[in-house]
């Protein structure tokens, strides 16, 4: 049975990973998603949301690449498996009343699209840090 204390000092051992595996995590799904053979944006799509992340940062925002967030959980059960997982706590979103949505050329369609995108992208990311963080776990326990 694992102890709290145990749990706790692998928790923090892993958060102290958490933006080396982020920042893995986010070129890799970038390149699956967006520069793979079947990119789920078009390239105009990409191109528009990339000046828009261009448009938040000049006005003095995050933009929205790198805006996503993730956390590390515990499952709140004491057994012999750590039970931790990834969870993303910030998706990046177009939303009605962003600075983003002024674009001429950003109709719902356009917004949707980009925001189905982001979600999917910020999934992905956790997915990718989560088998870095399986990995981590089964070596520092085995």
């Amino acid at each position: 049975m694992a102890e709290f204390p145990d749990e706790r000092q692998l928790v923090l051992r892993a958060r102290s990973r958490l933006e080396q595996w982020t920042n893995s995590a986010r070129t890799t799904a970038y390149a699956e998603l967006f520069d793979g053979d079947e990119p789920i944006l078009t390239a105009d799509e990409l191109r528009l949301l990339d000046a828009l992340d261009s448009e938040l940062e000049r006005q003095g925002g995050d933009g929205v690449w790198g805006t996503d967030q993730y956390g590390i959980h515990t499952a709140g059960t004491s057994s012999s498996d750590t039970s931790l997982g990834v969870v993303c706590v910030y998706h990046p979103q177009i939303t009605t009343d962003s600075v983003l949505r002024g674009a001429d050329e950003l109709d719902d369609e356009t917004e949707e699209r980009l925001n189905a995108a982001l979600w999917q992208y910020s999934e992905r990311v956790a997915t990718l840090i989560e088998a870095k963080l399986d990995e981590f776990v089964r070596r520092t326990q085995g």
